[in-house]
């Protein structure tokens, strides 16, 4: 080969080689720019895409975990809608399975039990991965729902009594009740009461008896142990309120309860179309211990701190802190901590309170006008054909004796939750005092009048709206007081489905054990009821005097 070939040769290999360098520099400088833009463009479909919607059941681990969900969203950058404190199992899991909500904490052995109707096997008992097995395989397949991998905690039933009943009778073990605990006054929480994995399934296995055995409110439950009320109730193994008061948590020597992983249930929905939410919460998966949960529990029920802060601190201990996460909406995330008094309280809460109490007025007002609506001419129409009076007003005595939590779960399939099916139950509820005041006031107006009318001539349908409406209208009004007032009080229970108001406050309450979150919520609905009777009475009071003026007789000149 020649010189000149030779360098040839090379000055190509070396231009070859300054091309390849260049193309592997753009190519390096143009990876990163695209995962950049792959990146920004997953944010911007995920902030354009509909809100992830957590929920929680009304106790305070519930409300903790599904604020740490709701800032591990947040901080994917995907958008947040939060719905604390939904009734009870039944109305949650209605919720997710219709994708009225997208996540909320569940645990294992409340699906297994409550939710398939399952028995627990011993096996399940030993190895709590059997009971997530049978769950995570049979919840997709019957509802559509998915379990994610559990949290890494067990949170179980725990009974308990004070320190001076364990050390006086000598109790250990629930077998230890079994002998010696007959004269012992139980306080279960009603859900506790009717699961078969409660009380029922309990007594049976253990061969239980109390002297006494009433349903009482989570919140209340302990309050009613400590100053001696009842003698044993249920709580939860990581609860904070057992050391608050220093109580005793009894063994479960026959291992009757089954486990109860946590984890995070998703919708259909979420499960389908939010890849990226998903990934979000399995980062919390196998983070939690029992010894953490209990501390956070702590927090938030025994030394007040707000459900946000408690979350974003436990989120930063795993180093899954969310920054910028904003706090929880409604009342789980104000307050201040356990030592201040009820007027400091109330009085940083004022601007969260107007609020509610706005919602709430809107709740009542929309529910009131539609039952007027309906109410009041089919009174009338009722009153001019009086034989099917009886039978609508039992349908509607009915409608007015069903519970309002059974009547709210009812219409969720329907309606999802929210304002819309708490609307329909407010309004059923205010329909048969409207509707039986104008029967009344028009099938009983003064006959002396009616039967003046009808000497002059008039016709059935005049002397109808010209004389018998007119003389029932004080009546009616009478009616449309009492369900204004059944309306305010009836809409606090709207919170149970997410439907906001001055519910709120009172569940979250409930929930947390906190007597001034009650009473932010209930005194104003208390007042809220007393503005719309005074205001409805005033109403009362100028078409009454007009009635009394058509009544009296005039004097002769």
């Amino acid at each position: 080969m020649s010189v000149a070939r030779v360098v040839c040769a090379w000055r190509a290999g070396r231009a070859g080689r300054a091309t390849l360098a260049a193309l592997a520099f753009a190519t390096g400088a143009a990876v990163p720019a695209l995962s950049e833009l792959a990146a920004q463009d997953s944010r911007d479909r995920a902030r354009d895409a509909p809100p992830v919607v957590v929920a929680s059941k009304p106790f305070g681990e519930s409300y903790l975990l599904a604020e740490m969900f709701a800032q591990l969203l947040e901080s994917a950058g995907l958008a947040v809608t939060r719905r604390p404190g939904l009734g009870a199992t039944e109305i949650a899991f209605t919720a997710l399975r219709t994708d009225a909500i997208d996540v909320y904490p569940e645990y294992t052995g409340t699906g297994l039990v409550a939710v398939l109707r399952d028995s627990v096997t011993e096996a399940m008992r030993r190895d709590p991965r059997l009971a997530f097995d049978r769950v995570s395989r049979e919840f997709p397949a019957r509802f559509g729902v998915r379990w994610l991998p559990p949290l890494g905690f067990q949170n179980g039933y725990a009974i308990a009594v004070r320190r001076e009943t364990a050390e006086r009778l000598q109790l250990r073990t629930l077998s230890d009740v079994a002998r010696r605990g007959r004269d012992l006054r139980a306080g279960f929480t009603s859900d506790f009461i009717g699961r078969g994995d409660g009380f029922a399934g309990l007594a049976s296995a253990y061969g239980l008896a109390f002297k006494s055995v009433r349903p009482l409110a989570p919140a209340v439950k302990y309050e009613a142990l400590a100053t001696a009320s009842v003698d044993i109730i249920d709580g939860y193994s990581t609860d904070g309120l057992l050391a608050k008061f220093d109580l005793v948590a009894l063994d479960d020597d026959l291992h009757f309860f089954p486990p109860y992983e946590a984890a995070a249930l998703v919708s259909p929905r979420l499960s389908r179309e939010r890849p990226d939410a998903i990934a979000a919460l399995a980062r919390l998966s196998g983070r939690l211990t029992e010894a953490d949960v209990r501390e956070w529990n702590r927090r938030v029920e025994v030394v007040r701190e707000p459900v946000a802060t408690v979350a974003r601190d436990a989120l930063a201990s795993l180093a899954l802190a969310a920054p910028g996460a904003t706090d929880l909406d409604g009342p789980v995330a104000e307050g201040t901590r356990g030592g201040a008094g009820f007027a400091e309280f109330f009085w940083a809460r004022r601007l969260e309170t107007l609020r509610l109490a706005g919602e709430h007025s809107v709740l009542v007002l929309v529910a009131l006008a539609a039952a007027i609506l309906l109410a009041v001419p089919l009174g009338v129409v009722l009153a001019r054909v009086p034989g099917i009076a009886e039978g609508v007003m039992q349908v509607l005595g009915v409608l007015q004796t069903i519970p309002s939590i059974a009547l709210l779960a009812f219409m969720i399939p329907l309606l999802g939750i929210g304002a819309r099916p708490a609307l329909v139950a407010l309004w059923l509820y205010a329909l048969l005092p409207i509707v039986r005041a104008t029967y009344t006031g028009v099938h009983h107006a003064d006959p002396d009048a009616v039967g003046a009318a009808e000497a002059l001539g008039t016709t059935a349908w005049q002397r109808l709206w010209w004389v018998q409406v007119p003389l029932a209208a004080p009546v009616v009004l009478a009616g449309v007081r009492t369900a204004a007032v059944i309306t305010v009080g009836a809409a606090t229970l709207a919170a149970f489905i997410g439907a906001g108001g001055l519910g709120e406050p009172i569940v979250t309450g409930l929930g947390l054990a906190d007597t001034r979150l009650v009473l932010s919520g209930a005194i104003p609905a208390a007042l809220l009821a007393v503005i719309v009777d005074l205001a409805l009475a005033g109403v009362e009071r100028v078409v009454g005097p007009a009635h009394r003026r058509a009544r009296r007789p005039q004097s002769a000149d």
